[in-house]
């Protein structure tokens, strides 16, 4: 059950377990080339008899789901207390050493999306920062363009007033000739 637990709980659980597995035999088949029979390898005869199987087959690519076959035999069944144990707090380490990457990852990941949305913001405050300048200087051009336009309109009412009252002199001044 706590098998069950663990494979529902972290979705790589079964290729984490393919690679323990594997290592898990190259470190027995060392050992058992090592010579060192004093400790002895910790698995079942019948584990010993499917290690023999699986050299002479010399395709390991291809044994990946025996190896896991084997590993949970191993771990379940137990051989020493030895392997049981420390192949648990093996993969428990791994595991964890896992985790710390993966929150480390997840950490930097944050660290550079922040960096990202810091910068974004930045830019558009300037953004929004040279729109409004704009903005500004065109109110105040629009501003000078209406005086501008009010001056000549005065100017130009002062002229039209000037040429009237020169008019009206004139023709005062050519009625009284007349008379």
């Amino acid at each position: 059950m706590e098998i069950e637990a663990t494979k529902q709980q972290f979705p790589f659980y079964n290729e984490l377990q393919a690679i323990f597995s594997a290592r898990m035999q190259r470190m027995l088949w060392a050992e058992a080339e090592g010579g060192s029979k004093k400790k002895g390898m910790h698995a079942s005869s019948e584990d010993e008899e499917e290690l023999g199987n699986e050299e002479s087959e010399g395709d390991h690519k291809g044994n990946i789901g025996k190896k896991k076959k084997k590993k949970g035999k191993m771990v379940v069944g137990g051989g020493g207390n030895d392997s049981g144990g420390g192949g648990s707090n093996n993969l428990k380490e791994i595991l964890e050493e896992f985790m710390r990457q993966q929150m480390q990852m997840e950490a930097q990941w944050m660290e550079a999306f922040e960096a990202r949305e810091n910068e974004r913001r930045m830019k558009e405050m300037e953004w929004r920062q040279t729109m409004e300048a704009l903005e500004n200087e065109r109110m105040m051009m629009e501003q000078r363009w209406r005086e501008r336009e009010e001056q000549r309109r005065v100017r130009e009412e002062a002229r039209a007033e000037k040429r009237d009252a020169l008019i009206t002199a004139l023709l005062d001044k050519l009625t009284r000739e007349d008379k």
